[in-house]
């Protein structure tokens, strides 16, 4: 469930192009530690 939201938050992140959003790189984050905390490598999931 959490690699099905870091994956929405990365769409959408994409979708905003250059434009600024420090909400959505904070929830990026913390989806990124969640998932590192269970072993989970992000950066073969990152766009």
């Amino acid at each position: 469930m959490e690699i099905d939201n870091y994956s929405r938050l990365q769409k959408i992140k994409k979708e905003n192009g250059s434009q600024e959003n420090s909400y959505l790189d904070y929830e990026i984050k913390v989806s990124k530690a969640k998932l590192a905390s269970q072993g989970v490598n992000v950066e073969d999931i990152t766009l």
